[in-house]
């Protein structure tokens, strides 16, 4: 007698979209882990000259080019929208007026074509961007989200179940890494810049203070760095004969940087019992801090995770992932939602699939 045969399970296919900062970006994801498509339209030059991200600007290079992006995700994905299983869309945290183009635009396409829309915080997608890679943590894990505009350590437990360990009390460590820059004259954005001069440099050579806060804290704090380098940078400049190079300055910025964020993190994977650890988010894409946290992890005998620096900077990718299980949960979002330009990741656990 021949085995019983059971058909094949559908693909889930959720659209993507982020438009939360400086870029436009739309991707499709089957089953939440395969990425059929991911497309993302860079900002930089617009705001280059202005040393950082200029929010109206912003809100209008949204409009000229979120219907194309998503148009080129669908393509490229070889995927119609009447197809789509779920329209997942970032809410939050963002620039209200950025976070506007994307969520309008989700909101007419679900709402012609009766596609359910989820409403996903920028910041779980940061957590789950790790689900695009192979032989992904299991759970529970810690994960540090690092980037310009946020800087937080979390225990996830399992999808949607975030407890955050700590945050920064001021500047996040991507938003330090772009003033320093400025300071050095290196332009914006300033974290690759900072990275490359950096190799040449002699991490050792200047002792910038590290701010741990309280013993047991897990909390962040880069603003006080960030002055002690302009401080320093102001009398290296007006003294002669220093052996003291700015590529010295840059590594000895960034090693203090790594090694607030490699303890913290460490200290919270410690403090968790848990066996795996992971970083994501703009700044995850700095090799030396990718370095740093691999050997302790090693040394901790931890598993260490971290997304292709496609998935670390801001993406439809990860957006879809995290509205991918929202959905599986049985979450929709109806018109009426919102966007919120500060959206803490524990204010997920009282959102029910009404109030999304």
């Amino acid at each position: 007698m021949a085995p019983k045969t059971h058909p094949p399970l559908k693909q889930m296919n959720i659209l993507g979209i982020d438009t939360s900062c400086d870029d436009t970006s739309a991707a499709v994801v089957a089953d939440g882990e395969l990425v059929l498509s991911s497309i993302v339209h860079s900002q930089i030059k617009h705001h280059h000259p202005y040393g950082g991200v200029v929010p109206e600007l912003a809100s209008r290079e949204h409009i000229r080019n979120i219907v194309p992006v998503v148009d080129r995700a669908l393509s490229k994905a070889n995927v119609k929208i009447k197809d789509l299983d779920g329209i997942a869309v970032t809410v939050g945290p963002g620039l209200v007026g950025a976070l506007l183009v994307g969520l309008s635009y989700a909101k007419s396409l679900a709402y012609v074509h009766q596609v359910p829309m989820i409403g996903v915080n920028h910041l779980e997608g940061h957590i789950l961007s790790i689900f695009l890679e192979d032989n992904p943590p299991d759970f529970p894990f810690v994960a540090l989200t690092v980037s310009g505009g946020h800087t937080s350590v979390y225990h996830v437990k399992g999808y949607g179940d975030y407890v955050q360990l700590g945050q920064t009390l001021d500047d996040a460590a991507g938003e330090a890494f772009d003033k320093v820059a400025k300071i050095l004259g290196l332009g914006y954005p300033g974290g690759v810049p900072i990275e490359n001069l950096a190799r040449s440099g002699e991490k050792d050579k200047i002792s910038f203070p590290r701010a741990y806060m309280s013993r047991d804290s897990l909390d962040f704090s880069f603003s006080g760095l960030k002055t002690a380098v302009s401080l320093y940078v102001k009398k290296w400049r007006q003294e002669e004969n220093v052996d003291v190079e700015v590529a010295d300055i840059a590594a000895s910025f960034q090693e203090a940087v790594i090694e607030v964020l490699t303890n913290k993190l460490m200290t919270a994977g410690e403090k968790m019992g848990i066996h795996s650890i992971v970083i994501a988010g703009g700044v995850a894409c700095n090799q030396a801090l990718r370095d740093k946290v691999r050997a302790c992890a090693l040394e901790k005998k931890m598993g260490f995770h971290y997304p292709r620096p496609a998935y670390c900077t801001d993406n439809g990718a990860m957006i879809a992932v995290a509205g991918y299980h929202r959905l599986r949960m049985g979450e929709r979002a109806g018109l009426s939602i919102d966007v919120r330009s500060k959206f803490p990741i524990q204010d997920l656990a009282s959102m029910t699939p009404r109030e999304q």
